[in-house]
């Protein structure tokens, strides 16, 4: 019975314990007056049954359902590409739009509150920490996976071992030519080619190595990751800097195509001189063996339980973290058992 089949059959009820009849004028004004008494409460009574009575509208936004966007420190595009893919079609009701861009645009869209979610290699410092603390806002920082800075130099170079200390020394300018690396070489000046001016792939060298001043004249930025190793690929003298989410994916064709373009650097340890090198694999990125490791962070500014929540909680649980380690990273919040096998 709905809300109007109610109200009318109750009125019908009222009219008729007052024994109404046609010749009975005063009996017919009493039952108008009752029937206005009983009509102005019950149509709100009506309204709120029919309400009730009707389908459910759910709430605009949960931990899975809504839509949202959230930026994307571009050296994280492969992963979290395939995160959101996955969580989107686990959860039909949740729409993630992912925006990827430089570093310092990621955390620019988040303390502009253009975004409440980020995917970043860089914390936020303690000013920005404060500054949103200012207007109430609690930001929280969640260690998701491990990530590695690979260098990568074209076919034609034969060097492909480089002592940590030579790396160090081609950021600081001392080492310009490969000839300083290697007497036989025949490649000239050496190029170094990153993703962007602001990018988190230069900002970690800067960081790592101290570098107050601007790089050399022989440091040039592209575009984004792929430009790199296309730029590389082309150019005996280049050597990259990537992040190794874009060739660690055995299982992607596009990641895959990538590798067979440039050669993979293997680096020595900075105070270990026994004659190791060691490439950007997962082993070597778990065990810190490979130098040049960083971690990635989401973080997220929502003030209730939203989709960026949920998907951020997702992303580093179980299915999130089987992502990461197909991916070649290194999952932060799954156990890891590491096997070493010997040839």
């Amino acid at each position: 019975m709905n809300g109007v089949s109610v109200i009318q059959n109750f009125s019908i009820i009222a009219c008729r314990n007052k024994k109404i009849t046609t010749s009975n004028k005063m009996n017919r004004a009493v039952c108008k007056n009752l029937l206005s008494y009983f009509s102005f409460p019950l149509i709100g009574l009506m309204l709120s049954l029919a309400s009730c009575g009707g389908e459910k509208s759910g709430p605009a936004e949960t931990t899975t359902r809504g839509n949202i966007k959230i930026t994307v420190d571009e050296s994280f595009q492969p992963i979290i590409e395939t995160e959101v893919f996955t969580f989107t079609h686990l959860y039909t009701n949740a729409y993630i739009k992912p925006q990827y861009k430089p570093e310092s645009d990621v955390i620019n869209d988040f303390m502009n509150d253009s975004v409440k979610v980020i995917v970043t290699s860089k914390k936020l410092t303690d000013y920005q920490i404060q500054t949103l603390r200012d207007t109430l806002i609690i930001p929280h920082t969640t260690t998701y996976a491990y990530d590695a800075l690979a260098l990568i130099t074209n076919k034609a170079n034969k060097d492909t071992l480089l002592k940590y200390n030579s790396i160090k020394d081609i950021f600081l300018g001392k080492i310009k030519n490969w000839k300083d690396i290697n007497p036989d070489s025949k490649l000239g000046n050496i190029r170094v080619i990153f993703d962007n001016n602001k990018s988190g792939n230069i900002r970690y060298f800067k960081e790592l190595y101290d570098i107050k001043d601007s790089l050399g004249e022989n440091f040039f930025a592209v575009n984004n990751n792929p430009e790199v190793i296309n730029f590389v690929s082309r150019n005996p003298d280049a050597i990259g800097i990537i992040s190794v989410n874009y060739i660690s994916d055995k299982d992607d064709s596009l990641s895959m195509s990538f590798t067979k373009k440039v050669n993979i650097v293997g680096v020595s340890q900075e105070f270990i001189n026994d004659g190791s090198y060691y490439r950007p694999q997962q082993g070597f990125i778990y065990d810190k063996s490979y130098p040049f490791v960083r971690e990635v962070y989401l973080i997220n500014r929502e003030t209730f339980l939203g989709l960026g929540s949920g998907f951020v909680n997702w992303a580093c649980k179980e299915q999130g973290q089987r992502i990461v380690l197909k991916s070649g990273l290194v999952p932060a919040t799954m156990p890891i058992r590491l096997v070493q096998i010997k040839h």
